[in-house]
């Protein structure tokens, strides 16, 4: 640091709005944001989900319509998760491999719609398909098995790539399925599909409107914490993160966002690659609360926390604000 009051006045650039946008250190654009949105059945469906004010359900016609405002809008990228029917739901998620399963069939009819206008990012995951809720195979004493589950993964990673999926995003934290995963796309046709590691992902009090959303949060038998992480650990991602890059992560991605703003900043300045935070269901659900309760104002608290996302290092954000966010920011 140089300078002395009065020499120097850091007021002084903090005085207009012009000098203060001139200054500016981080900035938040539409491009930042991928906007998730779930897929259910039916056509001409919307659902509202109670637990997340204002998110919808949307059959794929629905999801479609979505996808071109996302592209009016300048999104990006969208994230599609599957709330897939019970009785489609078995203790091996078979569903995940069928080619004309709620995400496949989504994915195809955006990109018949929309083209390359817009990017789509597909979970990979078991809970939205198995009937006990867990994100992978489990065992006889409901313990989620690794390496059985990682080539159950790979499957359903190749099944949404041959949809036309742009992103693959594992979401299920198990050992080696990122390197798995990636044989699998270049083995099948796919060199060019990126794969977005959910490789910082917690055990959270924060995901009960998820779950809510693609109907595990009342299929749930016992917990994640086998498999996610340790809200106490820090260092522990750091190894998580690097297992994934050298397995052939394009991107990274940390889980929730703002309680660990700290991990992010970290694999940053470590790693220097693309990463991604995503401001979850409860951050949203929170958000919306304060609106209601009137102790906070909407625009302000969120357009707050993504700049918080982007000062500690993010490239983008997946939030449900995403639609609401880009209006604010096209003016």
């Amino acid at each position: 640091m140089t300078g002395s009051y009065p020499n120097t006045r850091l007021r002084r650039t903090r005085a207009t709005g012009w000098s203060r946008a001139l200054h500016r250190e981080t900035v938040l654009t539409s491009a930042d944001l991928i906007w998730p949105l779930f897929v259910t059945s039916g056509e001409g469906v919307e659902e509202p989900i109670a637990t997340l004010p204002g998110v919808s359900r949307w059959s794929v016609d629905g999801i479609v319509a979505r996808a071109k405002e996302a592209v009016d809008l300048g999104i990006p990228v969208i994230a599609l998760f599957p709330n897939t029917p019970r009785e489609l739901r078995s203790d091996d998620g078979a569903e995940a491999h069928n080619p004309d399963n709620l995400m496949c069939r989504a994915i195809r009819a955006i990109k018949d719609a929309c083209g390359n206008d817009i990017g789509v990012l597909t979970d990979v995951a078991l809970d939205p398909y198995t009937s006990h809720g867990q994100d992978g195979l489990i065992d006889d004493t409901g313990y989620v098995i690794n390496d059985e589950t990682v080539a159950v993964l790979v499957d359903q990673a190749v099944n949404q790539a041959n949809a036309g999926a742009d992103i693959i995003a594992p979401s299920d934290m198990m050992d080696g399925r990122i390197h798995a995963i990636r044989m699998a796309l270049e083995m099948n046709g796919h060199p060019n599909v990126q794969i977005m590691s959910y490789a910082a992902k917690y055990a959270s009090a924060f995901y009960g409107p998820f779950r809510d959303a693609v109907g595990s949060g009342g299929l749930l038998k016992g917990d994640k914490k086998a498999y996610q992480m340790d809200p106490a650990n820090a260092d522990e991602a750091m190894r998580e993160v690097a297992l994934d890059i050298a397995e052939g992560a394009d991107s990274v991605m940390v889980k929730p966002g703002l309680a660990y703003l700290d991990i992010i900043y970290r694999v940053k300045q470590r790693f220097d690659v693309p990463v991604f935070a995503y401001q979850v269901s409860g951050e949203y659900a929170m958000i919306e609360a304060a609106q209601a309760a009137g102790i906070g104002d909407r625009d302000a608290l969120v357009l707050e926390k993504l700049i918080a996302f982007k000062r500690a290092g993010c490239s983008g954000i997946l939030t449900y604000h995403a639609a609401h966010v880009a209006r604010l920011l096209n003016g």
